[in-house]
């Protein structure tokens, strides 16, 4: 059955990106858009927000893997002051199932408003709705480098504090979890960029502007492949 919301994968450099734009396809129904390889996360982000033709429409990574049983039908419209609902992930290195890479149903209108956060959507306006269903995997080890930016950004983030006001308890155990990860593939590259992103926010402090380099994929790879070698990026 057709979504009656639209849909838009945002990929950037993903390995497995057009066979999980496809699978996304054939869960949700109809045409999935996709925005690929754009420079700048606000930029992308409000980007996607133009090529939606529905105000509130499904927004996936490139890395997301939907559940082939995911209720497509049954998804409500937001609320009047919800901006974004986040169904939940599977992490597949440290087994944890959160928010983090999971599918979202986000308006149009938010995005265009957004301001300013490390963590780009934590800047939108309104409020933000957490679903205890989960929706699919989050398949970010595709690569040596992709899984540790993915340890390394989340955990960056985390230990500087929540932008979304998660408890620190709650955090430290996410924390832990990261540096803790020895399930599935590359597993250790995304312990070890939980480390060095935890380090990095010790370092940083809260000097936003250092932080903004999160968002910034050249930093990011440099950063990798001075501590792991090219031979490292490709997988």
């Amino acid at each position: 059955m057709t979504s009656a919301f639209d849909a838009v994968l945002l990929s950037y450099d993903e390995p497995m990106a057009n066979a999980l734009h496809r699978r996304l396809g054939r869960v949700l129904g109809g045409t999935v858009k996709r925005l690929h390889g754009v420079r700048g996360m606000r930029r992308a982000y409000r980007l996607c927000a133009e090529l939606a033709d529905t105000e509130q429409f499904f927004l996936a990574d490139g890395d997301f893997s939907i559940d082939t049983r995911f209720p497509t039908a049954d998804v409500q419209p937001l609320a009047d002051g919800i901006s974004m609902r986040v169904w939940r992930a599977v992490n597949p290195v440290n087994g944890l199932t959160y928010g983090y890479g999971g599918l979202k149903l986000i308006r149009r209108s938010a995005l265009r408003e957004m301001g300013e956060a490390v963590d780009v959507l934590a800047a939108l306006p309104g409020k933000v709705e957490f679903c205890e269903v989960t929706a699919g995997t989050t398949q970010f080890n595709q690569s040596p480098y992709h899984a540790w930016k993915a340890g390394f950004r989340e955990c960056a983030m985390l230990a500087r504090g929540s932008e979304y006001g998660m408890a620190d308890a709650d955090a430290q155990a996410r924390l832990d979890a990261w540096t803790a990860s020895r399930e599935g593939d590359f597993a250790t590259y995304a312990a070890a960029g939980a480390c060095d992103g935890i380090a990095f926010a010790r370092q940083a402090a809260r000097d936003t502007a250092r932080f903004d380099a999160l968002n910034d994929p050249a930093w990011l790879k440099d950063r990798f492949t001075a501590a792991h070698g090219e031979q490292a990026v490709a997988g």
